[in-house]
């Protein structure tokens, strides 16, 4: 199985040493100055793999770094690909790809410090695979077998949140007690352009500006909030919406992964220095459906998805190490093996996974007894009971 984009390989690789250094007055232009008509964004890296700077954000990495983002990519897509397999042959309930995202992930994920502690939704599979969470964890609760399948607080990764925007307000809670234990640790919370349409959202913003809570809030805007496009959610780049609650917003390329590394880092910095809150609104593309119970050709075109295809996140970052000479073939062939050698994992982990029993919903809803929950596993059990009776009958 390949591991990037057929559409993307197509892209005309340019020569060795094809290295482009630009200011504020070309391809590196600040936010504000970017030209008529296009978004305005941070970018170290081009569509076409050519490595540029900026004058704010900017960053130094060895080649030994830039192939373990590679590879952090590569085999988040893989596991992701795997996942969405397993669900159209059954095994899982559902799944929310990441498709398209990885370079958001990765480069806001291998941003972080042990200590920070990340607030995710529901697709930040790339950043559970940076905080060191078994991938295969993530699929115990699309299999309908767990709430989860991973201690928190052993990777600071918390579980995923089905809830659209409420685990900003977690997030923005618990950097306001970092702020009060006097850590320097900060906190990241993830969400999309369609939850940021959500109340709880903005009362974390709220909430987080008042008390100079250390925390970032990274938005991934995929564009799509499910079927409804972006313009139909703001009408204002979603950055700007930091201003008017008082703390910086920033666009970066959110399919460019040392871009999302640099202003990440950034801001976590700026976080942990006490001068509060950032958003970081990574400006990508929803490659796949919103979930596999969506059909996205009902609301958008193919040539959409084959524009951004030419902007794919990992082949961008190919092409600069293959110009650079910072990966051989060699390094691309073992990535693929063990790409493939995943892939089986995941499937024989998915399908040795136990059923659980029936009436272990019931055993961690609360850490101590609850009335209610005592009275619910009392009728649950009852209705299991009734089929019992039936068969014996």
């Amino acid at each position: 199985m390949t591991v990037e984009s057929t559409a993307a390989r197509k892209t005309t690789r340019r020569s060795s040493g094809a290295k482009r250094t630009t200011g504020a007055s070309a391809g590196a232009k600040k936010a504000d100055q970017a030209p008529a008509g296009e978004p305005e964004l941070v970018q170290l890296l081009t569509p076409e793999g050519e490595r540029v700077q900026h004058p704010d954000y900017d960053i130094d990495l060895s080649a030994e770094e830039l192939r373990g983002l590679y590879r952090d990519m590569v085999l988040t897509r893989r596991f992701d690909a795997e996942a969405t397999a397993l669900q159209r042959q059954g095994e899982l309930g559902l799944w929310a790809s990441l498709l398209g995202q990885e370079a958001a992930q990765i480069g806001s994920g291998r941003a972080l410090r042990d200590d920070d502690y990340v607030f995710p939704t529901y697709r930040e599979h790339g950043v559970a695979w940076c905080r060191g969470v078994d991938p295969t964890n993530l699929l115990g609760m699309f299999r309908g077998v767990n709430h989860g399948g991973w201690d928190p607080n052993s990777n600071n990764f918390h579980l995923y949140t089905i809830v659209l925007g409420s685990q900003t307000l977690h997030a923005t809670g618990y950097a306001m007690g970092i702020a009060k234990d006097g850590a320097d640790s900060a906190v990241l919370a993830y969400f999309g352009d369609g939850a940021s349409s959500q109340g709880d959202v903005n009362e974390s913003f709220v909430f987080s500006a008042v008390y100079n809570a250390p925390v970032v809030f990274f938005c991934q805007n995929n564009q799509w909030a499910i079927s409804e496009p972006i313009e139909k959610q703001t009408r204002v780049p979603l950055y700007q919406r930091a201003r008017g609650f008082g703390f910086p917003g920033v666009r970066v390329d959110g399919n460019d992964v040392l871009a999302c590394l640099a202003v990440t880092r950034s801001a976590l910095e700026r976080a942990r220095r006490g001068e509060g809150p950032t958003l970081v609104e990574a400006f990508t593309y929803r490659m796949a459906a919103h979930t596999t119970s969506d059909d996205p050709t009902r609301y958008r075109r193919d040539a959409e998805r084959e524009a951004w295809e030419a902007k794919d996140p990992i082949q961008r970052l190919r092409t600069y190490m293959e110009n650079e000479g910072h990966a051989d073939a060699a390094f691309f062939e073992e990535l693929e093996a063990e790409s493939e050698n995943l892939g089986k994992h995941v499937r024989e982990v998915v399908r040795a996974m136990p059923v659980p029993e029936h009436m272990a919903i019931f055993d961690h809803t609360y850490a101590d007894g609850h009335a209610l929950v005592d009275e619910e596993r009392a009728e649950f059990a009852a209705y299991q009971a009734s089929f019992a009776n039936g068969e014996a009958e």
